[in-house]
């Protein structure tokens, strides 16, 4: 697992990976935003049959942020995404946990909003 910051290169080194594996791993990239001030980033070697609730796991996330890995498990026999209620997507698609990984695929972890945005619009225009 390589970890990434904000202003790390974003390539990731195959050199310890043996060829033949190389053709059966693909490289994801995970994001989250925790808050304004803490952002987490990786780059994660997978198989190429890994879904989206494997990857979560596979990265630590799921015993890293605990209220993910509940999330996780209320949600996890669900094929459809709702729109409020969902967490994590592929480059802003709200994707289910069963979705199986392409390579390249950015997972993106949301969280939830403290206030509607449009609420925050209107009152900031008021002031």
């Amino acid at each position: 697992m390589d970890k990434l910051t904000a202003d790390q290169n974003s390539g990731v080194d195959n050199s310890d990976v043996l060829p033949s594996e190389q053709t059966t791993l693909m490289t994801v990239y995970l994001a989250y935003a925790e808050d304004e001030k803490r952002q987490h980033y990786l780059a994660l070697q997978v198989s190429r049959d890994t879904s989206l609730y494997d990857v979560l796991k596979q990265a630590g996330w799921l015993v890293e942020f605990p209220d993910l890995a509940k999330w996780c498990d209320e949600v996890a026999d669900i094929a459809t995404p709702t729109a409020k209620r969902w967490h994590v997507g592929i480059y802003a698609q709200k994707q289910p946990l069963s979705y199986r990984l392409q390579p390249f695929d950015r997972i993106e972890v949301y969280r939830s909003l403290s206030a509607d945005p449009m609420s925050q619009r209107k009152s900031k225009s008021r002031s």
